[in-house]
């Protein structure tokens, strides 16, 4: 069995042509769905990335227990269960969190990695002068050293080549061309974009004259997380600049596709085909992610899978599917092994044969903010009772954040508490999460996305809120949620 994962990050699902989509310039997209089952009601989980990946890795939510940060010694590994079961697993990706202090644990779980740099603030390559701004726009027009860094990257990115997504497909198409032939691996080929800063070559930009217009305005493509303050061209512009990212993607999703074609790889190879969130781009007058309710846009994602033990192609599916914690079980099930203990994701199989349902409901959210879940049509937010958005502490045994270690005065504080039931026996730390959410200042609400799909009207429906709240402790129940996000929510 051969199974070829493809992601890519912050990618919408309302701007591509299977999802209704009829000016983004992306026919990979539309010949995928012809190939796959394409699934209507797919959710994100543990939000953003890392926490996501690590939802992947363990099959099971983690962000009631602690924010971004690295796989845990406790936490299983679909990769590397896959590498100690004689499947080979090989990951190749220009996501560069998966070598900062936060995300360091996650490649080592693959038999191999190839990592192509240069995305973001990746700090690649070293130049002591600066490279002055573009803009006196949004966020590229900022001093930080992420910014500063960007700028640098891009000199060494002059053309479609040179860029980390497209390194990235040429590493996967390699891999492909020499291992094709050969059975028992897992290929997966990840890349950062869509996600900002969203930078092209001028063939893709000028797919979209009409929305990025006058270049003599500036460049747009990095917006600021939270409320839209550009002018109505600018915001254009800016949506332009993600739909030529976008078209790039395809692009790329093409390549794989064509070598799938070339080698006849459909009979016996599983293709999945997702993404972690999407990303706002103006809509709820807002940019980005995580600084809001975690809305449609961001939450429903696109999804995609061919299961060749079924063969079927062109279809949709309605049922409630939640990748990040999915995928891994349905790997597993793919390659002839069980699932864990601990894994409460569900394998797809008879879900991509015949619409069967694997969940009732399902949980998301990101650490210390709101905790939602959805039944596929009703949405609920339960935000934090009171301001303070406490208690609230991460359990960890890797006291890590993003691009750092916890400071001595976070971990002077930390206390060594009883395991929780996914912990293999180990006592985790306990430390103080002391910064509330943005997202507490939007409340508790509820949204019908059958009668309000933008969700632009928040319900007051104490019968379906009722509902909701028992989906909601059921599912924390089932991660082993901490008591104090129980007390935090007012549950």
């Amino acid at each position: 069995m051969r199974a070829i994962m493809v992601m890519f990050d912050s990618l919408n699902r309302h701007m591509l042509p299977p999802y209704g989509c009829d000016w983004i310039h992306a026919p990979n997209f539309d010949r995928l769905a012809k190939r796959t089952v394409t699934f209507d009601n797919s959710y994100i989980c543990s939000m953003p990335c890392m926490p996501a990946r690590r939802d992947l890795h363990t099959g099971r939510p983690n962000f009631l227990h602690r924010a971004w940060g690295p796989l845990e010694p406790f936490d299983d590994s679909v990769p590397r269960l896959l590498r100690q079961n004689g499947a080979s697993s090989h990951l190749i990706s220009d996501h560069y969190h998966y070598w900062e202090d936060g995300g360091a644990t996650y490649h080592t779980q693959y038999e191999t990695w190839q990592f192509c740099r240069g995305q973001e603030g990746d700090p690649w390559m070293g130049q002591v002068a600066p490279v002055p701004p573009e803009t006196p726009y949004g966020q590229n027009a900022s001093t930080t050293a992420m910014v500063a860094q960007d700028r640098i990257n891009r000199q060494f990115m002059r053309s479609e080549g040179g860029q980390p997504q497209t390194r990235t497909f040429a590493a996967g198409l390699d891999f492909l061309r020499r291992n094709g032939g050969d059975d028992n691996w897992f290929l997966q080929i990840e890349t950062f974009d869509p996600h900002e800063p969203f930078f092209t070559q001028r063939h893709y930009q000028d797919l979209y004259p009409e929305l990025i217009g006058d270049r003599a305005l500036g460049l747009m493509d990095w917006p600021r997380y939270g409320p839209v303050e550009e002018p109505p061209e600018i915001v254009r512009q800016c949506r332009g600049h993600y739909a030529a990212l976008l078209s790039m993607c395809d692009a790329r999703l093409g390549d794989i596709l064509d070598e799938m074609d070339r080698q006849q790889l459909w009979e016996d190879t599983m293709l999945v085909v997702w993404t972690d969130h999407g990303f706002l781009l103006g809509e709820h007058n807002l940019w980005a992610k995580g600084q809001m309710p975690w809305y449609r846009e961001q939450a429903n994602t696109p999804f995609f899978v061919w299961d060749p033990r079924c063969g079927i192609s062109g279809e949709r599916r309605a049922s409630l599917v939640q990748p990040s914690i999915d995928l891994g079980p349905t790997l597993l099930d793919f390659f002839g092994m069980e699932t864990t203990a601990d894994m409460l994701g569900r394998p797809l199989a008879a879900t991509v044969a015949s619409d069967a349902a694997v969940r009732e409901a399902g949980l998301f959210g990101s650490h210390g903010g709101q905790v939602n879940v959805t039944d596929g049509r009703y949405v609920y937010m339960r935000a934090a009772a009171d301001e303070s958005n406490g208690p609230l502490y991460n359990y960890t045994l890797m006291p890590t954040h993003m691009r750092g270690s916890f400071p001595p005065d976070e971990i002077a504080t930390a206390e060594q508490v009883e395991p929780f039931s996914f912990t293999k026996g180990c006592r985790p730390l306990r430390t103080v999460v002391d910064r509330p959410s943005p997202q507490h200042e939007y409340g508790t609400l509820l949204f019908d996305q059958e009668t309000d799909p933008q969700q632009q009207e928040p319900l007051q429906e104490p019968v379906v809120e009722t509902r909701m709240v028992g989906h909601l402790r059921d599912l924390m129940q089932e991660c082993d949620a901490p008591e104090e996000q129980y007390r935090r929510l007012g549950l």
